[in-house]
């Protein structure tokens, strides 16, 4: 019972991820959402809880990070936005 409802929780806590991640910038709903389908349930707790705190910067950062506009000056942020670019370029 326990593991239904360890993998309950983890469904609830993806769709709120998902949900977190629609920021009404498309060029940012392409790379957020796939990602989060395909490749957030592979990182590690760690690489997870940075990829949480990246969804919580604003879209105009975001999007001068992701299009190479500016680097981020945080390194964790940084290196998950370069994983995230590289998913999306395999």
């Amino acid at each position: 019972m326990d593991l239904v409802r360890q993998s309950e929780e983890q469904l609830k806590d993806k769709r709120r991820l998902r949900w977190a991640c629609r920021r009404g910038m498309l060029e940012l709903d392409v790379l957020f959402a796939p990602f989060v389908d395909q490749a957030y349930d592979e990182l590690s707790e760690d690489q997870k809880a940075i990829f949480r705190r990246l969804i919580t910067c604003d879209d105009p950062d975001l999007f001068a990070w992701f299009m190479g506009h500016q680097q981020c000056p945080d390194p964790e942020l940084a290196e998950m936005v370069a994983l995230m670019l590289r998913r999306v370029k395999v």
